[in-house]
């Protein structure tokens, strides 16, 4: 054996060397670690590993007097004074290929669903990724036909445009998502459940989305229960999955339900990393988080395809004022409201046309259709400011004649407005329905 294969032997014989730290203190979320700072940044992986010899990966979100401050991705369940933690380096990027589709994957990108481990692709995408540059954007496409009629019709959304959907609790917003993933003309859904309820992950799987759906969609998924940096990070791979299609020249539609759960888990990481709190405890620091990711959707440059965005936002007490629904309102292009009263008088998707604003609509319709939905519009208008009237039989019929025309066709308004999961209706179909029954055609009245 000559002189440079005994070196090699040898150097294959040396075991790397792990630097490491101890557990000095355990506060909620947050574990402080000894002797290990000066080979740290923000971002940077530590693993735990306790005596029962599981290691429990951490990022470190602060430091305070010399010690790193670590928050886990699991529980910290065995975890004492004098636990080991040892500098993991980074993982900042995740690998994605078109053998994602059809998959469910936890927040890490592991697969949920039993169909053996995910094939990476070559082209790694950074977890926080920066937007294409404003100026290398390319404007948004046209018209995408989303299935759904009232959103065809009142709220005609491009490609590359983002909306949010602001709901209370219990309004449908879920099933709405599920009926856009299923009939979108996108060639590619990417769904993020962030901070989902675990049993209706697989209702909404099976039931909502369907194998059709899921054949064309990626689905990340970080329930309710799990730590908040693993509901932060569903968030980040959702985009980053939609970031490799749209970088393949494909039509990407990215939905994450909720960014208020989102918003949420990064308020329990900055208050435990000892942010000071603002409106409703969210410390400063969401308010950017926030504006980064929503913004990551959207066109990308020339040679690449666009994100249409569809970001649901759980509004607390039905306050569409509260935080995250008035920034989330003032960065994204347009807003999709439901409401709560609407949903009680059974009429789904329970979506109110008269507060919801499509930003691109104006330019993304013809004349003809501007002014189908324009009277549309004028007619469910007028008859909602006399309803109270109509209600209690004060109005006589007669005494204005476009309340009278309003009553005339508000009931056919509201069958056509409503919609069950299991039907589709496209753009052309939507807006062909709706100029039926106005009895209009070609932007003019019969």
């Amino acid at each position: 054996m000559s002189k440079i294969e005994h070196l090699i032997h040898d150097l294959d014989r040396l075991k790397p060397q792990v630097i490491y730290g101890r557990v000095t203190k355990i506060l909620g979320l947050i574990v402080e670690v000894l002797g290990i700072a000066d080979r740290l940044s923000i971002g940077a992986m530590v693993i735990l590993c306790p005596k029962d010899g599981r290691r429990i990966p951490c990022e470190v979100v602060g430091f305070r007097d010399g010690l790193a401050l670590v928050m886990p991705y699991g529980t910290l369940d065995g975890v004492g004074l004098g636990c080991r933690a040892e500098v993991a380096g980074y993982t900042p990027t995740v690998s994605p290929s078109d053998a994602w589709l059809g998959r469910v994957v936890n927040a890490l990108g592991e697969p949920l669903d039993g169909l053996g481990p995910l094939s990476n692709g070559d082209l790694p995408i950074p977890l926080k990724n920066t937007p294409p540059p404003a100026k290398d954007r390319t404007r948004i496409g046209e018209k995408l036909d989303l299935g759904v009629r009232a959103i065809n019709t009142f709220l005609a959304t491009c490609e590359g445009q983002r909306m949010g959907i602001f709901s209370g609790s219990g309004v449908g917003k879920s099933v709405s998502i599920s009926m856009m993933a299923k009939y979108t003309a996108a060639e590619v859904s990417v769904i993020g459940l962030v901070g989902e309820r675990g049993r209706e992950v697989q209702e909404f799987i099976e039931d909502d989305l369907g194998e059709e759906g899921l054949a064309r969609s990626v689905v990340i998924v970080a329930t309710g229960d799990e730590p908040p940096l693993m509901r932060r990070q569903a968030a980040y791979l959702t985009m980053a999955v939609a970031e490799y299609f749209r970088a393949k020249n494909q039509q990407v539609l990215c939905m994450i339900d909720s960014v208020t759960r989102f918003a949420m888990a990064l308020r329990e990481i900055g208050l435990s990393a000892g942010e000071p709190p603002t409106t409703k405890g969210y410390p400063p620091s969401m308010y950017g988080e926030l504006a980064r990711l929503l913004e990551r959707a959207g066109p990308g440059v020339k040679g690449q395809g666009a994100i249409t965005g569809l970001f649901s936002v759980l509004v607390e007490g039905d306050d569409m004022n509260e935080p995250v629904a008035d920034a989330a309102r003032g960065i994204l292009d347009g807003h999709i409201v439901m409401d709560r009263s609407i949903a009680d008088r059974g009429r789904y998707p329970a979506i109110d046309i008269l507060k919801s604003v499509s930003r691109s609509m104006p330019e993304c319709l013809d004349q003809q259709q501007r002014q189908i939905v324009k009277k549309a519009k004028e007619l469910i208008s007028t008859y909602e400011d006399m309803a109270e009237l109509i209600r209690l039989g004060a109005y006589r019929k007669g005494s204005d004649p476009k309340v009278d025309e309003a009553i005339q066709y508000y009931d056919q308004i509201e069958e056509f407005l409503t919609q069950g999961k299991d039907e589709q209706t496209t753009i052309d179909e939507g807006f062909m329905r709706l100029s039926e029954l106005l009895h209009m055609s070609g932007g003019a009245e019969k």
